[in-house]
């Protein structure tokens, strides 16, 4: 490629963090682990912090904390990932898929007040592309119901609405350290809460239900510690062979945000200028963590841009086709395209463009240049 979708920002001092952990006794979670967990804690201005394998695990862990199991539903937004539907399932509940936002591709208010029942448990709205979800105006329609706030902000460590951090205002929230995002450790995730014993339960349904940790349990002069099972638990704990990479990138984040803001803003001055095309609106009292550079191309003409983008070596993606367009989502959860006209027609539209910190100005000309060649060669609506 000429300018691929992605290059992560590991730095000599991230390298230098792994091999120190491999030339230790001690692998798995602990020390690294704890500090990472401190310094996410410490940057989101929630009390407790904990490292897991994933996202995806990180959001089921959270529902069994809150003892969301078979009989509740869960209202998830329709236009996301498919593991934040899934995570629902494997606790054991109901997701139940509701339209977006047509100028963010967000959950909103609107979308949870349709989708509520008697039976809904838990919200979680996704923090889509960085920019999060509108979480005052989610609690206020939900009333007094005992309905728990559960933030998918897979993309959004660095993002705030009306100075608010992701994990501030809700019950929960879960983040990704998957390879392509701006805290990465290849594969890995975290779970911030505010509430102490649910904190604890989600530390010890993370392995397996269990009292306490390797780490706890060998505790070398002070002797064995004996551990209990208490939960059914599972096994999401992330090791410190991964935790590692994430120790020195925490105090990068907010310069690498500015860089991926910066870029992100070309890019949109770029779009709003092509006719036809679109792209996610950022509120004015938003700050984004800037994820990923999404544009919607015109209807009608998504896979078209995406083919003469990659025969112009320029690396795209597309995040992503809405869940009731997936043939498993669509048959599982009985999803009918035609009820979520907003989330399946973002899903028609959208792409993403190359956005990193060290991608160069003259990298994203090359972008820029391509796009617009792209765009005048299509045909007129």
């Amino acid at each position: 490629m000429a300018v691929e979708f992605y290059r992560h920002a590991l730095r000599e001092e991230d390298v230098q963090a792994v091999v120190a952990v491999l030339r230790s006794t001690f692998l798995t979670t602990g020390p690294q682990c704890r500090e990472v967990e401190a310094r996410l804690a410490a940057y989101l201005g929630v009390p407790h912090v904990l490292t897991m394998t994933s996202c995806t695990a990180a959001l089921e862990v959270a529902l069994r904390a809150f003892g969301v199991g078979p009989g509740d539903e869960v209202i998830v937004p329709a236009f996301t990932f498919v593991a934040t539907a899934t995570a629902v399932l494997h606790a054991g509940a109901t997701p139940v898929l509701a339209d977006v936002d047509p100028d963010t591709g967000c959950l909103g208010a609107a979308g949870v007040v349709r989708a509520l029942t008697p039976r809904t448990r838990c919200v979680i709205p996704v923090h889509l592309y960085g920019q999060m979800a509108d979480l005052e105006a989610i609690r206020a329609v939900l009333g007094g119901r005992k309905v728990r706030i559960l933030e998918d902000a897979a993309h959004c460590v660095e993002g705030t609405l009306r100075g608010v951090r992701p994990g501030q205002a809700s019950d929960a929230a879960a983040f990704s350290f998957y390879a392509t995002k701006n805290l990465t450790c290849g594969e890995g995730g975290a779970l911030a809460l505010r509430d102490p014993d649910l904190a604890e339960r989600a530390r010890r349904l993370r392995q397996h239900g269990m009292t306490a940790s390797a780490a706890e349990r060998y505790q070398g002069t002070k002797g064995y510690r004996h551990w209990d099972v208490v939960d059914l638990g599972v096994k999401a704990n992330l090791p410190d062979v991964l935790a590692a990479l994430l120790v020195h990138q925490v105090p990068r984040l907010d310069a690498q945000r500015v860089r991926r803001e910066a870029l992100a803003r070309r890019y949109e001055a770029v779009i709003d200028a092509l006719p036809g095309w679109g792209r996610p609106m950022v509120r004015a009292e938003a700050t984004s963590a800037y994820h990923l550079a999404t544009a919607w191309a015109p209807r009608g003409h998504r896979d078209a841009v995406l083919a003469a983008l990659a025969e112009r070596e320029i690396g795209v993606a597309v995040n992503w086709r809405a869940l009731p367009q997936l043939t498993w989502v669509r048959e599982a959860l009985h999803a009918d395209p035609a009820d979520f006209p907003v989330a399946c027609e973002l899903g028609d539209r959208t792409l993403s463009l190359p956005l990193w910190p060290d991608l160069t100005d003259a990298q994203q000309d090359e972008v820029i240049a391509a796009l617009r060649a792209v765009a005048r060669g299509l045909p007129r609506a």
